[in-house]
Parts: structure tokens; C-alpha cells; sequence
């Protein structure tokens, strides 16, 4: 095989594997602690993910004729360039790789070294190697216990995948294999404590659309019909964060063994799957918590507080390691899939030009080291709070940015299927996605509802992202005029005979 060719090493188990290890983080076993403060409510909890779960399946199987009709590498990116403009795919490609990706790297990479610090003590925020440098006003840069222990697990997944896609889709299978388990123990638990005491699950559903202690959105809360809509809306931060990245598969459509079938379907039984599990999970919280308790949570760590409840004192180390095994998984399949963005974009030449070669495993090894440069350069630098001088993480301001201009993305992908359907009527399309018009309209309408919302009451978190959006469009006329200076050198010039 040529090393300009990838290796098609991916089956249907990998990808699926891939798909639901991308989409489960830490997020699941922590967010139901912020959305039931916003909701109120054990019905509001449960329909905030069901939401989440009606628009991840049908994007996910929007995505599918997408993938089978394109099945190159890219995803998005290359989706979007062709429905639209590159310019278009040009700016996600360049919000994924600033931001999106390496950010969410960053993010797993930290969770990680923070509930690795549950079993080993001396790694914490604030044991500092290099104590906290201010730079400018409101950030600093420092290296803890943490931070160093972050920037290992990234270098080890840059490392494995460097080594060729059956390295990375072995990791992949064994750490989503392992964490699924978890989840399925963790459920066990819950169906334990219903049995023993079901009064808990009963009396949360005895008041089940009445709004308790509910936190105040703008001037909203969820106690009113309007204020449940908006809450329902702007929760969809945590849950849809949570359930992100399932697309991620469409990167490595290039290694997928026979793609045009395995990819709807690898997006829609993966996505199907995790979001069962994530309503399995909550309703386990609801089984064994009390809805005050999971609003209360410790650190929003409601998992860890039902495994408490059930067996007290081990709930902090059971999800401990359940959460670090859950986040490397996370991180080696970001790792994995980002890197063939970087590649595409490369291809066109609108990345540098190193990333668009294959190393000698038939994997975009520079790609790999770039986006994983990039991801440790954002696990370094940090926020500083001057009023209660507290420290944050840089990158975690930027996802909180850039969560609802991904989200147009997303919508502007799916109205691409609609486009394409019109400008390319006779294109081969192995799969046509189910429900066709009416599954992907839907989709579209829910998450512009969930879009507009989050402009309207979320101003100070969603406004910024456009601006990092936008800031690729400059980037993006120098690159093509470096491109058509390039090539105008590269053609000889006619001489009189």
C-alpha cells in the first residue's frame, strides 16, 4: 500500500466503539447537578436529556447520507466546503483546530489528572511546579501537579496514535469497552437502591413538573411556562456538551472499511446507544437521590454521590477510576479523529503543508503532532479571578465560547443535506437518511430554538465564539492568496519559439 493512501484498518465495531467513546467524558456523571438547578424539576431533568437525545440521534442520522456520499476524510469540514463554500468549511475547520478539538482535548486531558488526584493526593491545582505567572490582567500561566500530569496523557495518546490507526482503535475498543461497563455497574446500583427503597424515585415523580429551588436565568426561572422553555433551552449546554463529538467518526471516513455502510450506521447505533445510557443514568440519580441532593452535589459530582449512597464510602474512588479510564478514552479518540481535519485542510491547502502527508503507517503523523502542540500549549495558560483570587483554565473559557457557534455548524451541515439533495440531485447516495425531509427539519428547528435561546439569555458566553469564528476569515484570505502566489510561481512562462 502507498503511504499517500490510508490504511482501511476501521470495522463497524470500531467505529462504533469510536463514536460512543468520543461522546462519553465526565460530563454525564456531573452536569445533571447544573441542569436540575435549572430545570427544577425530576421531569425537567429527563426531558432536558430527552432533548438532547431526539436532536443527537437525528443529527447523527442526518450526518449519515453526508458521510456514505463523501466518505473521505475531513467530515465537516469537507461537508460544509462542498455544500456551501470553503470559506464556510474553512472557518469550522479553523474553530475545530483552534478551539473546538483542542480545547476538548485540553478539557479531558484536566479531568483526568483531577480525579487521578482522588488517588494520589499530591496531584492537585494547587501544587504548583511553576506557580502562577501573571501575564496580563485576568490570566497567568502556571504549571501544577495537574497541569503536568494533563499534558502526559495528551503526549501518550499523540504518541499511540502516531503509531498507526490499530494502535489507536485498540486503546479505543479496550477504554470505551471499560467504561461502558462502568456505566452499566453504576445503572446496577440504581435498580439495587429502587428495589431496596423505591420511596426516593416515587417521590421525586410525585412532584415531577413542579420547579423547586430553581436558579434564575436573566430575569426567568423555571417556575413559569415561558421560564421552562428557556431553562429547557439553555440546559442543553451541559447535556449537549456532554453528548458532543459523535460526528468525530466522519473525520476517518478514509479508514473505515466499507463506509458508505458502516458509517450511518456506526452514528446511528452509537449515538443511540449513549444517549439510552445517559437517560438510564439520570433516572438512576432520580432512583437513589433525592432532587435536592442532586442539585446540591458536592462539586456536581452527583455519580459519586449515588455510589456513596449506596455504599458508602468507596463512591469517590469507584468514580474516580471510572472517570479517569472514561476520559483517556475520550481523549485518544479526539486525538485520533481531530488530526484528519488538521489533513483535509491541509489537502487544500489551508494548514501547513506537513500536515497533509501520511507517515509510514498510513497515518497524518504531523497533523498529530500539531493539533497535540497546540492542545498543550492550552492546558497552560490560566484565568484569574481578581475578586475571590481564584485561578481557571483559559480553555475551558474558550469551549463555554465557541459551544453555540459548533451548534451552527451543526445546523448549517444538516441544511447542507437539503442543498446538496437540490444541487446534486444525481450523486451517488449509498444511504438516504431516514425520515427525509421532515427528520432533518426537525433537527434544524429544535436546535435553532436551542441556538436562539442561548444568544438571547447566554449573551456573555456565545456572542465571543462568533468573533472566534469570524477570526478565521482573515487567516483564510492570506492562506489563499499564499496558495494563488504559489502556484502562479510554479507555472513556467511562455517563451517565443
Amino acid at each position: 500500500m502507498a503511504e499517500t493512501e490510508f490504511r482501511k484498518a476501521l470495522g463497524l465495531f470500531d467505529s462504533v466503539m469510536i463514536v460512543a467513546g468520543i461522546m462519553v467524558g465526565s460530563g454525564i456523571f456531573i452536569v445533571s447537578a447544573e441542569i436540575s438547578r435549572q430545570v427544577g424539576s425530576a421531569g425537567g431533568l429527563l426531558l432536558t436529556w430527552v432533548i438532547t437525545g431526539v436532536l443527537t440521534v437525528f443529527g447523527a442520522l442526518s450526518y449519515g447520507e453526508l458521510a456514505a456520499m463523501m466518505p473521505s476524510a475531513g467530515g465537516m469540514y469537507v461537508y460544509l466546503r462542498e455544500a456551501f463554500s470553503p470559506l464556510l468549511g474553512f472557518l469550522y475547520g479553523w474553530t475545530l483546530l483552534t478551539v473546538i478539538q483542542t480545547g476538548s482535548i485540553a478539557a479531558v486531558a484536566i479531568a483526568f489528572a483531577r480525579f487521578s488526584g482522588v488517588l494520589f493526593p499530591f496531584i492537585s491545582e494547587t501544587r504548583y511546579l511553576v506557580a502562577p505567572i501573571r501575564l496580563l490582567p485576568g490570566y497567568a500561566i502556571s504549571l501544577s501537579t495537574t497541569q503536568c500530569l494533563a499534558l502526559i496523557i495528551i503526549l501518550a495518546t499523540c504518541i499511540i496514535n502516531i503509531g498507526g490507526v490499530r494502535w489507536g482503535k485498540l486503546v479505543q475498543n479496550i477504554f470505551t469497552i471499560a467504561k461502558l461497563v462502568g456505566m452499566v455497574l453504576l445503572l446496577g446500583l440504581g435498580a439495587y437502591a429502587f428495589l431496596h427503597n423505591p420511596s426516593v424515585l416515587y417521590l421525586n415523580f410525585a412532584s415531577a413538573w413542579h420547579p423547586q429551588h430553581v436558579s434564575m436565568i436573566g430575569s426567568l426561572s423555571a417556575t413559569t411556562g415561558v421560564g421552562m422553555i428557556v431553562a429547557l433551552c439553555v440546559s442543553q449546554t451541559g447535556s449537549l456538551f456532554s453528548a458532543d463529538s459523535w460526528h468525530d467518526i466522519t473525520f476517518v471516513a478514509g479508514e473505515v472499511r466499507n463506509p458508505q455502510r458502516n458509517l450511518p450506521l456506526a452514528l446511528g447505533l452509537g449515538t443511540s446507544m449513549v444517549i439510552l445510557l445517559y437517560l438510564l443514568c439520570n433516572l438512576c440519580y432520580l432512583a437513589v437521590l433525592p432532587m435536592r441532593s442532586i442539585q446540591t452535589a458536592a462539586d456536581d459530582r452527583v455519580a459519586t454521590l449515588v455510589v456513596n449512597t449506596v455504599l458508602p464510602g468507596i463512591g469517590k474512588l469507584a468514580m474516580g477510576c471510572l472517570i479517569m479510564v472514561s476520559t483517556f478514552g475520550t481523549a485518544n479518540a479526539l486525538t485520533l479523529a481531530g488530526s484528519r481535519a488538521c489533513y483535509a485542510m491541509a489537502q487544500d491547502g489551508l494548514f501547513f503543508r506537513r500536515a497533509a502527508t501520511l507517515n509510514k503507517v498510513q497515518v497524518p503523523g504531523w497533523a498529530l503532532a500539531l493539533q497535540g502542540v497546540w492542545a498543550l500549549l492550552l492546558v497552560l495558560p490560566r484565568t484569574y479571578n481578581a475578586s475571590i483570587h481564584t485561578y481557571g483554565n483559559l480553555y475551558s473559557n474558550l469551549l463555554d465560547y465557541v459551544i453555540s457557534a459548533a451548534l451552527i455548524f451543526y445546523i448549517l451541515t444538516v441544511i447542507g443535506l437539503f442543498r446538496l439533495r437540490r444541487t446534486r440531485p444525481n450523486a451517488a447516495r449509498p444511504y438516504r437518511c431516514w425520515g427525509y425531509p421532515w427528520l432533518p427539519a426537525v433537527y434544524v428547528m429544535g436546535a435553532s430554538i436551542v441556538l436562539v435561546a442561548l444568544f438571547t439569555y447566554r449573551t456573555s458566553t456565545t456572542w465571543p465564539g462568533l468573533l472566534i469564528v469570524l477570526s478565521g476569515a482573515p487567516v483564510y484570505a492570506l492562506l489563499r492568496r499564499g496558495a494563488a502566489a504559489s502556484e502562479a510561481r510554479s507555472i513556467p512562462l511562455c517563451q517565443d519559439e
